[in-house]
């Protein structure tokens, strides 16, 4: 994957940062695209700041992190914001809150990237959905709506971008142990009860790590797997798929 230019949202930290790092160590030219402090990004990469909800500031960012890479073969829609309760417990502003970053922000960012993308031989789109897209999880309604809406919207783009040249697949990880997962485990009254809980409802009785989810990115981005499009990869420690006896330890 050497000279490979790569632009990476969300990059600042967890899934994102892992995702850039991890691309970067396999010879890749990376740039991160995050709102937020980039001060956890790895050292490699070139950092771009834009908020995905502002149309204008994705099309500067993404037309910077261009120049810097002198072209663009892979765009990884990382970036996204979390939201817990039923489907009664967030009001109108929030559904349109999150879906604004979660959904349209990967709209707004791969309709900028599209024109660079349709010029590589190697082009590719990864979008980060969640177990929530396809798999029924308490407590999670609007952020479940808003990842099966990305899951959706990945196989549309799969569709819609063959004849570009361009593949599009998304990842669906389980519970990752990554700093947003860890404050929501801070704000429960128990938090070490609550980690316990969301390590036993995987199969796997443990958390998935951000590098195994950006081994998977990469994977599904790697020139190499050409011949995978229109494809959600779960990493999730078998929650999606397997049915097991409950861990006794």
């Amino acid at each position: 994957m050497k000279g490979l230019r790569v632009l990476v949202t969300g990059g600042a930290s967890g899934i994102g940062a892992a995702t850039a790092a991890r691309f970067a160590q396999e010879g890749a030219a990376v740039v991160v695209l995050d709102r937020d402090s980039l001060d956890g990004a790895a050292d490699e990469v070139h950092r771009v700041e834009a908020d995905l909800s502002d149309d204008a500031s994705v099309r500067g960012a993404v037309a910077g992190a261009v120049d810097h890479l002198g072209g663009l073969d892979v765009l990884v829609n990382n970036a996204g914001i979390g939201a817990t309760g039923t489907v009664a417990d967030n009001d109108d502003d929030e559904w349109h809150r999150v879906f604004d970053v979660n959904v349209l922000g990967i709209v707004r960012t791969t309709r900028a990237a599209l024109p660079h993308l349709r010029e590589s031989d190697q082009a590719a789109i990864v979008n980060t959905c969640s177990i929530a897209g396809w798999t029924g999880i308490p407590q999670r309604a609007l952020y479940s709506a808003t990842k099966g809406a990305v899951q959706a919207l990945t196989l549309a783009m799969a569709a819609d971008h063959l004849a570009d040249g361009i593949r599009v697949n998304c990842m669906n990880p389980g519970t990752a142990d990554t700093p947003w997962v860890q404050r929501l485990l801070d704000a429960s009254a128990d938090p070490a009860a609550e980690r316990a809980a969301l390590q036993a409802r995987q199969p796997s009785g443990r958390l998935v790590t951000a590098e195994e989810v950006a081994h998977a990115i990469v994977h599904l981005a790697d020139p190499r797997s050409s011949g995978t499009t229109g494809v959600a990869l779960a990493v999730d420690g078998g929650m999606h798929s397997l049915r097991v006896p409950a861990r006794k330890d």
